[in-house]
């Protein structure tokens, strides 16, 4: 009989947690497995923005319930640019930033919640920050923030939990800094917390190079709203935005060409209130657009940007039925 002792069972539950991150089972990645989005792009401050980088800048939200209580960290996968990863342009020669931000104004700031890195965005308190080049070390692993106390967050009365902010700028260079992140309860390992999501107003990410992957987005419509816009930038032509909730699908969504923007806009359903949109990005089959960055972003009827959510409030909307397809109507 094998004696089994408290470091041996320590490490058995260390290999448990790591293989069901592996398969998919616990993750909790930031794109979510939901969104099927495989990476957030920032690229440097002197691309052209015909790389699919409207502003250069990303601003990402995590809530921690209140009710948890240990510390957390937030943990950034492939943040150097220079690798397989990354999208190089003549040479890498892009510094990257990513910052923590915590305490008051660091949400609830109009500034911070919209679309455009102006104004005071870089709202609340300071918590780290790291810059990035090329730098080997962290190509293709991960680089932990923290730890940080939840209450070092600003806390949400609404979201009933503590919100910190990360925001991700291209400082210099012409490269596209492509990477994920992961809330963690674990400085080591990817641990999930309970109840944890992450959140942004506008997403600036890659698309799959096959049309076989469909991404998606998952923006919550609240009370009081009547009508959606949606706005994407540099689609390149590359498909169709498809727009579906609970009681219907909406394939009316206009995509923009290289380096435009594009925006149409539908009302909103009382049975959609409450709930998750499910914005489908649809690539075309022919011909193959490859390495395409977009951008995203979704407005209610009074131009203020809706969040979307990694794990979308009421789950992934199930739509029933009894659906009214509604085409592009002929201008």
């Amino acid at each position: 009989m094998i004696e089994v002792n408290d470091s041996m069972i320590k490490y058995i539950q260390i290999i448990i947690i790591h293989l069901a991150f592996v398969t998919g089972l616990f993750a909790q990645p930031v794109p979510a497995q939901d969104e099927n989005i495989p990476h957030l792009v920032t690229f440097g401050n002197e691309a052209e923005t015909s790389w699919g980088d409207d502003d250069f800048c990303q601003v990402f939200f995590f809530l921690i319930p209140t009710e948890f209580e240990d510390p957390v960290y937030i943990k950034v996968f492939d943040p150097d640019c220079g690798g397989e990863i990354d999208e190089i342009n003549g040479i890498f020669n892009t510094t990257t930033e990513f910052s923590v931000y915590g305490g008051a104004t660091c949400w609830t700031e109009d500034d911070a919640r919209g679309t455009e890195p102006i104004g005071n965005y870089k709202s609340g308190n300071l918590l780290a920050s790291r810059k990035f080049g090329v730098d080997p070390e962290y190509d293709e692993d991960w680089y932990t923030f923290g730890p940080f106390n939840p209450k070092e967050g600003e806390f949400s009365k609404d979201f009933q939990g503590y919100v910190f902010k990360m925001i991700t700028e291209g400082l210099d260079g012409d490269d596209g800094n492509l990477y994920q992140y992961y809330l963690s309860t674990d400085a080591d390992f990817n641990v999930p917390i309970e109840g944890g999501k992450a959140f942004t107003y506008e997403y600036t990410f890659r698309m799959w190079n096959t049309s076989e992957n469909v991404s998606h987005i998952y923006p919550y419509v609240e009370e009081g709203t009547v009508s959606v816009r949606q706005w994407n930038f540099d689609w390149d032509s590359d498909g169709g935005i498809h727009a579906l909730s609970v009681v219907r699908i909406f394939k009316g969504n206009k995509v923009s060409a290289e380096d435009v923007w594009a925006d149409s806009e539908f009302s909103i359903n009382p049975a959609e209130i409450g709930k998750s949109l499910d914005f489908r990005f649809v690539k075309k089959q022919s011909p193959t657009v490859i390495n395409n960055n977009v951008v995203i972003s979704v407005q209610n009827q009074f131009g203020e940007a809706m969040p979307f959510f990694n794990i979308p409030i009421g789950g992934v909307p199930k739509y029933q039925p009894m659906i009214t397809i509604e085409e592009e109507k002929e201008e």
